[in-house]
């Protein structure tokens, strides 16, 4: 067994040893240190003491081993921090959601570093030892990564499964929306093309992704478009595509005013996709804004249901739409009837007509801009006893929860811009940041809290990484949760 040994030195101090008996002789198997007082002694002796009490060795005479729990700071090292509490929650929470099914840990780490602070794929690696003391190398990386794009299917589908048995989804809504994502270089190809861009980087090459979500917002599918792709080609074959996928016989799609045409009308029906899309108003004929404008009455709540050639066409009237409208109007004819005033400086604006006569007001477009204030069209093909006009407004107007998934991908997971330079990671590093929405959206819906808000509160909990000079090993101490990140967990209802 060790005991404590005290020998004076030839200095004068007192040595205290924590020595062991082998074969009748005496073995020192640990210095603690040398003291000149009486006081600086006995605090040796209290370390001695600690030593014996919390740390066996192996020695050859006892293969026990207990843990070191008493740290004395004159004798320890601080080494830094690490999150590892905010990685075991967020590995929990993909358990949870089902992706631990991607049986590939390297990319559920680089999921998890996304969430906490989106980078490259290497400088991700970096930070998962500086964030959690986690060690992947870059030829692990480049060995495994290849093969990682292939996983979508499997993160799709576990994604559709955990939205049906936590979020009740059934296929019978789906909520669709596209964006641009831009690369930060001038060379486009095959995939990464020039088009209209939502990020305003019209000059750089960009893909489309068009992602699908539940009533919740909890994102179920994505695809990619090349960059110079119409967003109103995409939804009949992403939409078909993933009802053959999961075997759904019908369901509705909703999707803003871009998406409707007559020859995506005539392919969803089809299909047998049902529709619920925005109106551009501005765009539909002459005699339909006057049957509108007769059949409406413009009181706070009222709707009319039209039938067209792209489904029944349903408007309501809302007073604080016909402020903004108004707003919005009196502005642009103020502005054209200035430019009418001073000719030098006609420019194209909207309710100046221009060309080779001279420059007027449009009246038919004043008329036409007057007669529709405070009014918002829908297209669906869903009947009156199917969907109402209320619930049809109601389901178009969830559709912001889309742009919502959008938000916590372009900026909280910093989705864009795109470094990547080759198909293949690209569609890897949307992947990840899929996964990373998924994630982030169930931590949203379940806690109430935005996932920047959660991330910032996980991150107090950290553990201190200590060197004790005693024992010569690491130790972690780990600040103490409060009520506020306890409920944040309870709500998450974590897998132990």
């Amino acid at each position: 067994m060790l005991r404590i040994r005290t020998v004076k030195t030839s200095s004068g101090a007192k040595a205290v040893q924590v020595i062991y008996y082998l074969n009748r002789k005496r073995v020192v198997y640990k210095h603690i240190g040398s003291g000149r007082t009486d006081e600086q002694v006995r605090e040796l002796m209290v370390v001695a003491q600690d030593f014996i009490d919390n740390y066996s060795p192996g020695l050859p005479f006892d293969g026990e081993t207990r843990p070191n729990n008493l740290l004395f700071l004159d004798k320890a090292e601080f080494l830094g921090v690490y999150y590892s509490f905010l990685h075991e929650v967020l590995s929990k929470a993909m358990v949870k959601v089902g992706l631990s099914a991607i049986k590939r840990r390297f990319l559920l780490d680089l999921v998890i570093i996304r969430i906490l602070e989106p980078a490259s794929k290497l400088r991700s690696i970096a930070l998962l030892g500086t964030y959690f003391g986690i060690l992947h190398s870059r030829k692990e990386f480049y060995r495994s990564a290849r093969k990682w794009p292939e996983l979508k299917q499997l993160a799709e589908q576990r994604a559709v499964e955990f939205a049906g048995d936590h979020y009740a989804f059934d296929f019978e809504l789906l909520f669709y929306d596209v964006t641009t994502l831009y690369f930060e270089t001038f060379e486009p190809d095959e995939l990464r093309k020039p088009g209209f861009s939502k990020d305003n980087k019209s000059r750089q090459p960009q893909i489309v992704i068009a992602l699908m979500v539940t009533p919740e917002g909890f994102p179920v599918g994505y695809e990619v478009f090349p960059g110079n792709t119409f967003e109103g080609h995409t939804i009949v074959p992403v939409v078909k595509a993933f009802m053959e996928r999961h075997r759904v016989g019908k369901f509705t799609v909703v999707a803003d005013a871009a998406m409707i045409s007559d020859a995506n009308v005539e392919a969803l029906k089809g299909e047998g996709i049902n529709y619920i899309v925005g109106a551009r108003l501005g765009n539909v004929p002459h005699g339909l804004v006057r049957e509108i404008d007769q059949a409406l009455a413009r009181e706070e709540g009222r709707t009319i249901r039209l039938r067209t050639g792209k489904g029944y066409l349903v408007c309501g009237y809302s007073a604080s739409r016909y402020r903004k409208d108004k707003h919005e109007m009196d502005k642009q004819l103020q502005r054209a009837e200035a430019l009418l005033r001073e000719p030098g400086k006609i420019s194209r604006v909207k309710f100046l007509k221009t060309g080779e006569r001279e420059p007027t007001l449009n009246t038919e477009l004043i008329e036409r801009t007057r007669l529709l204030l405070g009014v918002k069209g829908y297209y669906t093909d869903l009947g009156e006893e199917v969907a109402d006009n209320a619930t049809v407004i109601g389901r178009y107007h969830d559709l912001y929860k889309i742009e919502q998934a959008f938000r916590i991908s372009k900026s909280d997971l910093r989705t864009r811009p795109i470094f990547h330079y080759k198909e293949e990671p690209i569609k890897l590093h949307l992947l990840i940041c899929f996964m990373a929405l998924v994630v982030s959206k169930h931590i949203e819906l379940a806690t109430g809290v935005s996932i920047k808000k959660f991330v910032t509160e996980l991150k107090k909990i950290t553990d201190a990484r200590m060197f004790s000079k005693i024992t010569n090993k690491e130790m972690r101490i780990r600040v103490k949760m409060s009520p506020i990140i306890e409920e944040l967990i309870r709500k998450l209802n974590l897998p132990h």
